[in-house]
């Protein structure tokens, strides 16, 4: 039987005999449970095997399986107070008891462990905010009385289990249905106009329906719908004896548990014989077999040989190459998920555009708008004050997906959405700012922080920084740092453009190259920086205006515009029209049009609507490009 981890719950099969875990089951509560289907008859004994498929696999792997056997299991972390179900439980109670006193309310569901230390402030801040979704009465102050919409509510919501709708996408062309898009994606991008990628083929959004998006086919770049699923976060404790497995393999390979008088210590990050001693260890201590306890000794006598540090439970080594930087921190997903969003808010502030983050529990990956040396990162991660975490989290998750469809789904359970909302006549971020402050804009903060962050571990990792107790270390990209399997992606942008921010865009602007092409003549073509282009550019052999500005690697489509007519297949001459159009631009806007379509991610259509809103002034012009920009680095994050 091959089953994905739905099986793992819930299930009775007696003729299991044995589970074949395929990667790090990520926990020990989740590895006991789906080792638990194999055996399940009085008397028998269940059995398992990992199958590991790296060496961070290895490692995680070895430490849950130890923990495992030892009945170490993760500490269960309740929700406390959550709000949204406070909302649902009090409902609850007026359709039991149509009316019931305020303090007899609270003390029946302060009666749930949950809810132990619930105030009469906190429940009267979450009925105010129901008052104004008509989910409750409150007669003579005292009294909470059941109202009409309260039936509709209680129904729909019997669970606090989200409620994801999916919609379906019809191209308006071919007169069929293409797919169907999740919620969280429409939540997060869907707007008419905008363009995504499904079944092989470009689709622009013409109409979004309650059930139903209406596309038409297109030929130019898109955003792909892949909206995975939340990853299982690997305790900080799990990923701190993985470090711990880290330094004690490297101090094998140096030789520093040798007797003296042995054989002199090699230097090549240690020779066979530690190698085999190093396996040797990890066998003695937790239950691998050779060949998996090899890839994960050859990772690290990799790292040594090449000289780098190497990151354990009390090293961060941070390291940069080209455009992206990694923190190598053995602090487990939900630490590193929070750290890294602190720092990415922090260096998005600083160069004005977007940082990409992608986190797994043993490193934070970078993808910076242009170089950063280590040592400027690692001293960022020195002089972080722990007292700043909670401020710059809240900051920096306002301008995330993640909060706004947070936010949809506790809305829902407070009534203040119904499930087939409209989201084509719904601003997701005014909807934000209207919330700010409210119970449910603070119990969607604090299931954020319960279950994809972990606050507390960020500021005894910062302030351990601080003391000496960790270490912060510089280096290129090493083997460690670029072994990453890769985690949950997410885009920070910067709130506010300020004017040194603008000059910053309009200086890389300038420095950018543009690809000059007149499509009268399709003779001349000249790559230039795109401060040499000329107010109104002009071909210099046959004196036409019609001159297309390209991005250097579009060149190809140069190519396609020369071909005869005749010779274009259908795409030829969709492609040939965007090029005109290119061109038509920059024959009525001039070098205006040329700085907008040299912009990251801007193609005709979007520059067309940035240059169209003839702008007061230069900086609104160019605020309006990083504002494109933006928006371009943020659904990238739905791309394969």
């Amino acid at each position: 039987l091959i089953c994905t981890s739905s099986m793992e719950l819930g299930i009775d099969i007696g003729d299991v005999d044995h589970v074949i875990q395929y990667s790090s089951p990520r926990t020990v509560s989740r590895l006991i449970q789906r080792v638990g289907r194999a055996g399940h008859r009085i008397g028998l004994t269940s059995s398992g095997t990992i199958i590991a498929t790296c060496a961070d696999d290895v490692a995680e792997a070895c430490v849950i399986a130890r923990r495992a056997a030892a009945g170490e299991l993760e500490k269960i972390s309740i929700h406390d107070r959550p709000a949204d179900v406070l909302a649902n439980q009090i409902v609850g109670l007026e359709m039991d008891f149509w009316e019931i006193p305020l303090e007899r309310a609270r003390e029946i569901i302060s009666r749930a462990y949950p809810f132990r230390e619930l105030s009469g402030e906190e429940m009267a801040g979450v009925i105010a905010q129901m008052e104004e979704s008509r989910l409750v009465r409150l007669g003579d102050e005292t009294v909470l009385q059941r109202t009409k919409k309260a039936r509709q509510y209680y129904f729909e919501n019997l669970s606090m289990i989200p409620d994801e709708k999916r919609f379906n996408v019809y191209d308006m062309v071919g007169r069929r249905s293409v797919g169907t898009l999740d919620e969280a994606f429409v939540i997060s991008f869907a707007e008419p106009g905008a363009t995504f990628v499904t079944k092989g083929e470009i689709w622009e959004i013409s109409e979004i329906g309650e059930d139903e998006i209406k596309v038409v086919p297109i030929h130019r770049s898109g955003e792909i719908p892949s909206w995975t699923g939340e990853e299982i976060p690997v305790p900080f404790a799990v990923a701190q004896e993985v470090g711990e497995i880290r330094r004690e393999i490297a101090g094998i390979l140096e030789g520093e548990d040798e007797e003296e008088g042995e054989k002199e210590r090699e230097k090549d990050g240690g020779g066979q014989g530690e190698r085999d001693r190093a396996i040797a260890w990890l066998q003695e201590r937790y239950p691998v077999n050779g060949d998996a306890g090899r890839e994960l000794v050859d990772l690290i006598s990799k790292q040594a040989e090449k000289g780098h540090p190497i990151p354990d439970q009390s090293r961060i080594v941070v390291e940069s190459g080209g455009e992206g930087a990694v923190i190598n921190a053995c602090l487990g997903h939900k630490t590193n998920d929070t750290l890294g969003r602190i720092i990415s808010s922090l260096l998005s502030a600083r160069f004005g555009s977007s940082v990409e983050i992608s986190v797994d529990p043993y490193r934070i990956e970078l993808a910076l708008p242009k170089p950063l040396l280590a040592e400027e990162i690692a001293r960022t991660l020195e002089e972080l004050d722990p007292s700043y975490v909670e401020p710059i989290l809240e900051m920096t998750l306002k301008n995330t997906t993640l909060l706004r469809w947070k936010m949809v789904h506790v809305a829902r359970k407070f009534g203040a959405f119904s499930r087939d909302i409209d989201y084509q006549r719904v601003s997701m971020a005014k909807l934000l700012a209207v919330f700010e402050g409210t119970p449910m804009y603070r119990e969607a903060l604090r299931e954020i922080y319960h279950d994809r962050l972990d606050i507390e571990r960020t500021k005894w990792a910062l302030e351990k920084i601080k003391d000496g107790s960790i270490k912060v270390v510089t280096g290129s990209l090493s083997p460690i740092g670029s072994s990453g399997r890769g985690g949950g992606r997410d885009v920070t942008s910067p709130e506010h453009a300020d004017a040194a921010v603008i000059d910053l865009l309009k200086s890389r602007i300038m420095a950018d190259r543009v690809l000059l092409f007149c499509v009268n003549c399709k003779k001349w073509k000249s790559l230039r920086p795109v401060e040499r282009v000329a107010e109104q550019p002009e071909c210099p052999l046959c004196s036409s205006r019609m001159i297309a500005a390209l991005k250097p690697w579009e060149e190809e489509e140069i190519a396609v515009v020369k071909k005869p007519e005749k010779k274009k297949t259908a795409e030829d001459r969709k492609r040939t029209k965007r090029v005109f159009r290119n061109a038509n631009l920059v024959l009525s806007y001039g070098k205006t049009a040329a700085i907008a379509l040299a912009s990251r991610g801007l193609g005709p259509e979007t520059a067309a609507r940035v240059v169209g809103k003839r702008q007061k002034d230069e900086m609104e012009f160019y605020r309006d490009i990083l504002k494109a920009e933006r928006e371009y680095a943020r659904t990238k994050r739905f791309w394969g």
